[in-house]
């Protein structure tokens, strides 16, 4: 089966400077894929040209006449920048077209058109952003909802649980994915009402429910899902992130500090090296908007081209896999 992956190739920091190449570098590894690449039709010729001039007939090129910026309110974005490569290629996936877009664009931009343009599977009240962080084991640990729904009702923390359920079992190939509520104890009796209410429905889900699990359990790998509201998805995240660039920097700029430590730093360069590989969120990016008709993928707006090229994996490998399908066959069998 061919897949066909609809890129908003102006998205993120970078533009076609990293979409382009990297969907290069993503059609010499997926044979039976291909591009549809949305945006400026000179720029990304061009960009092909220069990156694999081989490829250039298993793109199909689409213009677009309008980019949503980073900053764009959403408002703007969904309203007035009706031709913007982001909204163009999620269009191509509700015409059937693509098998899935992906964008390094807006998230706040691309959620609000990707729900409008698409809607909402039956049974899902609100689609949820998803992604995996990095553990201690070298697998990740999915998170969600990560900055979609600031504020949940249990329902809504369930049905995330389900569709994150689904997508480990049908694209990662995990059987019986465990789920742990993020909490401020492991305790019961701890926890607001609605983290009360959720845990509870859970239990009496037939998800794998491991319970309650504190903000270290993301990072020890305690379970393969970890489901919050988004208000505090998106704060975990950005907190880890910027404790990683944190740990980083000031690693870097201790082993500088003289020439015995820069002579330590060589000396420790390839454990230094694996563990940065361990760690690298590179590895995970392309966080999954679940709970629409149609799958969409954000990466990260900073992503280079390794990191946007994981991204169109992810793509691939759920639209391969058939997720969306998959999630709409299992709320429908939970609601029969």
């Amino acid at each position: 089966m061919s897949i066909t992956l609809a890129v908003d190739a102006m998205g993120g920091d970078f533009g076609v400077e990293v979409t382009i190449p990297a969907c290069c570098d993503f059609l010499q590894d997926h044979p039976d894929a291909k591009i549809l690449a949305i945006g400026n039709a000179q720029a990304i010729e061009q960009s092909v040209r220069k990156s694999n001039p081989n490829l250039l007939d298993r793109f199909q090129i689409l213009g677009a006449s309008e980019i949503v910026l980073m900053d764009d309110p959403i408002e703007v974005a969904l309203r007035r920048k009706k031709d913007s490569s982001m909204r163009v290629a999620i269009e191509q996936v509700r015409d059937g077209k693509a098998d899935a877009a992906i964008s390094a664009g807006n998230t706040g931009a691309l959620m609000a058109i990707s729900r409008y343009i698409l809607k909402t599977l039956d049974g899902i009240d609100r689609p949820a952003i998803a992604t995996a962080i990095p553990n201690e084991l070298g697998k990740g640990t999915t998170v969600l909802d990560l900055g979609a729904n600031a504020d949940c009702e249990p329902i809504h923390l369930l049905q995330f649980a389900q569709m994150a359920d689904v997508m480990l079992r049908v694209v990662n190939g995990n059987p019986k994915p465990s789920i742990g509520l993020l909490n401020i104890g492991e305790e019961v009796i701890k926890g607001n009402e609605v983290v009360k209410q959720t845990a509870e429905l859970l239990r009496q889900s037939q998800l794998h429910f491991y319970g309650n699990v504190e903000g270290n359990d993301i990072f020890k790998g305690t379970t393969d899902i970890v489901v919050c509201d988004g208000f505090v998805g998106n704060v975990v995240l950005k907190a880890s992130e910027g404790l990683a660039k944190m740990m980083s920097g000031m690693i870097r700029e201790e082993f500088n500090r003289s020439i015995l430590t820069k002579l330590m730093g060589l000396a420790a360069l390839l454990p230094l090296k694996r563990v940065r590989q361990r760690v690298d969120h590179r590895r995970y990016n392309g966080a999954v908007l679940l709970g629409l008709k149609g799958c969409v993928i954000k990466s990260h707006g900073s992503a280079d081209r390794f990191a946007f090229k994981v991204s169109l994996e992810r793509a691939y490998d759920a639209a391969k896999n058939r997720m969306v399908e998959k999630i709409a066959e299992s709320f429908t069998l939970r609601s029969a």
